[in-house]
């Protein structure tokens, strides 16, 4: 079940502020009925009409992204900044992104039209596994490294336990390659993990989530996610939430 508007919005009839106003107006219909009220719920099987036209519902899409580093994982931004929709410019669908990666963060993003699936994944209860490869200023001991693992205390508590790799070291330029595995979806929480242990990021990637990788697709580039790969997601989210 989703609002009303939302719903229209999704639809591409109207931006969601103007899908309110023609609520309130009396525009709309559910099943037959004006309905006037923003909190309303719908369901897919719902009959809704804007001024007498029916509200057809988008095909779902999905899809995924290589995200270069400069764009902004959201469906605009108010700076005018490059957007990962932007490199989506044959697309008539309104998809957004699902979750987010940082500005100057490169990596796997999926991105889709259904809310349904979108929330499902993003889930807390759903401990999806993202594997990023950090290129980090320093190179962490044997500890450093036992402690990424364990947990590190950052500002809005303990991160969950995680798995951690070190990839190679350049002792000359004092940096190193470091692979981590973490499952919870906090504000810029991989870069907050290095910074806790004195070693800052230079350059993120994700390169995994969950069994879905950047295989075959460059910085930039999309696919469509296959039926499978939609079915798996789906039913490890469904799995994940009970």
């Amino acid at each position: 079940m989703e609002r009303l508007q939302k719903v229209i919005a999704q639809a591409g009839i109207a931006s969601r502020r103007k899908a309110e106003q023609l609520i309130v107006e009396g525009k709309v219909t559910v099943n037959g009925k004006i309905v006037k009220e923003l909190g309303v719920k719908v369901g897919p099987n719902d009959q809704i009409e804007v001024s007498g036209v029916p509200v057809e519902k988008e095909e779902p899409v999905y899809f995924l992204l290589y995200k270069p580093r400069g764009v902004i994982s959201a469906a605009n931004d108010d700076k005018g900044r490059k957007t990962v929709i932007d490199l989506f410019p044959l697309i008539d669908q309104r998809i957004y992104p699902v979750g987010r990666l940082d500005y100057d963060t490169s990596g796997l993003i999926i991105l889709t039209n259904d809310g349904e699936f979108a929330n499902a994944l993003m889930h807390p209860k759903y401990e999806i596994e993202k594997t990023y490869v950090a290129k980090i200023k320093g190179i962490p001991s044997r500890e450093l490294m036992k402690k990424l693992e364990r947990g590190v205390e950052l500002e809005d508590g303990k991160t969950a336990p995680a798995k951690a790799k070190l990839i190679s070291m350049d002792r000359r330029k004092q940096s190193s390659i470091v692979e981590l595995t973490i499952h919870e979806g906090r504000n810029r929480q991989v870069r907050r993990m290095f910074e806790a242990i004195g070693m800052p990021v230079i350059k993120l990637k994700r390169e995994r989530y969950g069994f879905l990788t950047l295989h075959g697709v460059n910085p930039g580039d999309y696919r469509e996610l296959t039926p499978h790969e939609v079915k798996q997601l789906r039913s490890m989210a469904l799995h994940k939430n009970k």
